[in-house]
């Protein structure tokens, strides 16, 4: 029984580096790329982590992809009259 608390502490705690990771992903490629790449790469990200965090962490993610992408959209009007 102690094995598998260990266990399950030690995947809760991979789990929450790689939503850490994951979201400092999204981050660097917000700074860095035109708005069609960056919302590209969160799709990738976003695909990627769907394997990896809980369910969870999945939605979470979702969020805070979806708020990035708002935010680079709102400081970056390229194409203000496409959606």
């Amino acid at each position: 029984m102690g094995a598998d608390l260990g266990n399950l502490k030690a995947v809760r705690k991979l789990n929450e580096v790689l939503l850490l990771a994951c979201k400092e992903l999204i981050d660097d490629a917000k700074l860095g790329c035109a708005d069609l790449v960056f919302k590209d790469i969160c799709l990738e990200i976003l695909a990627k982590a769907k394997q990896v965090l809980t369910p969870e962490q999945f939605k979470e993610l979702s969020f805070y992809a979806t708020d990035r992408i708002k935010e680079k959209m709102v400081r970056n009007p390229s194409n203000p009259g496409k959606k």
